[in-house]
């Protein structure tokens, strides 16, 4: 298991968790969006939590901290970009592009954990 999953975290950073590989191109404008809950579905967001928690550092990740740390706002929180269908029983969040608490923690948590927020 650890190598399938050395492999996957290979194939995400050679691709800086958002952009072809190929081409260099930003593979969906939507996984530069943050959305809570994310169900199923990919941003940088959560590609940077997972790294976070599977604690893999390497400079490729820059680019999409970059990211988190520019959609940041004049507050000190994130918006919720994005609320993807899907039965919510129990809205625990702001509306869609509103500060967000879940957002806020996810990426602050990924900042620290970069050295990115102190």
């Amino acid at each position: 298991i650890a190598e399938k999953r050395a492999g996957a975290e290979e194939y995400l950073l050679e691709r800086r968790l958002l952009r072809r590989l190929a081409t260099g191109e930003l593979i969906n404008e939507r996984w530069t969006q943050f959305a809570f809950p994310n169900w199923w579905h990919y941003d940088v967001l959560r590609g940077l939590d997972y790294m976070r928690r599977a604690d893999v550092r390497d400079e490729r990740l820059d680019e999409a901290l970059d990211l988190v740390e520019e959609r940041r706002l004049a507050d000190g929180r994130w918006a919720r970009d994005r609320i993807h269908p899907g039965e919510i029983h129990f809205d625990i969040d702001g509306p869609e592009g509103e500060p967000s608490k879940w957002v806020t923690l996810r990426a602050l948590r990924v900042l620290k954990w970069s050295g990115r927020e102190q």
